[in-house]
């Protein structure tokens, strides 16, 4: 009962800020939204490491500004962004005389490149033209496959997948994949009578296949995480459903192929 009172409170107010919201409103909520799913992976880590906390958060705080910085040097900022956020946390090491160990660094830098590094592709695609249509096909892609992969496992899942997430079976995982397919389809449907689409149906339905597959990978590379750390879920943020990395897990993954392939098409 908390995971569906959960979600028709949460729900409603992402369609709103999607639809209602400018790019800069989008950008500070993917920021925040980025903010809350790093403060949770860093502090799963607490038994294992001692993540570099600050240069994770202002990573996260400068997808706010994306839409402020000129169109044709995001790509060189976002390229020289990484090596820069290296070179920091190498010098922290040196810095601290090695009291910030390389084990640190490396999941600190890891947080980043998961969290920050695949969420900036949401507000890049709210930003691009059409992204207010394109945007909730990731929707469909990530949260369909969940609600279809749930019924479908409840239903008939009889073959376990894999220990990584033991509740998945693959009965699941298919039916999750067709029932994205079918989403998608039906709202290309409405985007090419309403919204002057020309979209073609096969490549939707290529595309609707590719990304469920990323997208239950990103969920298993989540659940492979939590295993590591022994933690049922990131944090109790979001009752019924665990935390802000549990609910994004699968969007975050598909988030940059689908920027690209979308755009593309």
């Amino acid at each position: 009962m908390s995971r569906i009172i959960s979600a028709l409170i949460l729900f409603p107010l992402v369609v709103v800020l999607l639809i209602f919201g400018n790019v800069y409103v989008i950008d500070a909520a993917f920021s925040i939204v980025a903010l809350l799913a790093m403060n949770e992976f860093f502090n799963a880590f607490k038994e294992k490491a001692n993540p570099v906390k600050w240069i994770g958060y202002v990573a996260c705080l400068l997808i706010a500004f994306i839409h402020i910085i000129p169109v044709g040097k995001v790509v060189t900022i976002i390229g020289i962004g990484m090596p820069t956020v290296l070179l920091i946390l190498f010098a922290q090491v040196i810095i601290t005389n090695m009291k910030t160990t390389f084990n640190d660094i490396a999941i600190t830098f890891f947080g980043i490149c998961y969290i920050v590094g695949f969420i900036m592709f949401l507000p890049l695609l709210m930003g691009a033209k059409d992204g207010k249509v394109l945007i909730w096909y990731i929707v469909f892609f990530a949260w369909g496959t969940d609600v279809f992969a749930y019924i479908v496992g409840r239903l008939i899942g009889k073959h376990k997948f894999s220990k990584v997430s033991p509740n998945k079976s693959i009965e699941g995982c298919i039916g999750g994949a067709l029932g994205a397919i079918a989403l998608a389809l039906i709202y290309t449907v409405v985007v090419n009578k309403y919204f002057s689409g020309n979209i073609s149906y096969i490549e939707i339905s290529a595309i609707s296949f590719a990304l469920s597959i990323i997208g239950q990978i990103g969920d298993f590379a989540a659940s492979s995480i939590k295993r590591y750390v022994n933690i049922k879920d990131f944090s109790n943020l979001i009752p019924g459903h665990g935390g802000m990395l549990d609910r994004i897990d699968s969007v975050i993954f598909i988030a940059p192929f689908a920027y690209f392939l979308l755009t593309i098409i």
